[in-house]
């Protein structure tokens, strides 16, 4: 009951920091033709000082991997509960991974960072793969990786 609640909480501070209204944002992480394995990905949002204020969306499915996107395992100290209900299968090589979640108006032009890792069984890993500031005039635009990731889009 207690991580339930402890979820829940982090959620709600996502999704209505302050009460304030939310938005439906569909994140699009395409991913380069790497010659590997699927990705392991984690999408998660920084504040303005640089502290983690919670995940949105982990790609993978088992949590012995994790540890390898290195930035969000540090953030979070490998805590589980800031994935719970929020996971989905590994994305291929040259896939793309499209989800929709509801994000507070106040992430945004607020200093909120969104953050990829990623992650390949047997190659190297990508810790903060992509950092984008979450600004209004940031939507639509898709932003290069650095290394697994091809590109990131955020669309309101």
């Amino acid at each position: 009951m207690k991580s339930f609640l402890a979820a829940l909480a982090l959620t709600s501070a996502l999704v209505a920091p302050g009460l304030a209204m939310a938005r439906p944002v569909t994140l699009t992480t395409t991913l380069n033709t790497y010659g590997g394995d699927g990705a392991y990905l984690v999408l998660y949002v920084t504040d303005a000082q640089g502290a983690y204020a919670g995940t949105l969306w982990m790609a993978g499915g088992k949590s012995k991997y994790y540890e390898h996107l290195s930035d969000w395992y540090r953030a979070t100290g490998g805590d589980l509960a800031q994935i719970d209900g929020i996971t989905g299968a590994s994305v291929g090589a040259g896939r793309s991974l499209e989800i929709t979640l509801d994000l507070a108006d106040a992430l945004f032009d607020a200093g909120y960072t969104l953050h990829v890792d990623a992650a390949v069984e047997d190659m190297r890993d990508s810790p903060n793969d992509i950092a984008v500031p979450l600004t209004a005039a940031g939507a639509g635009q898709p932003v290069p990786g650095r290394r697994y990731v091809a590109s990131l889009r955020y669309d309101m």
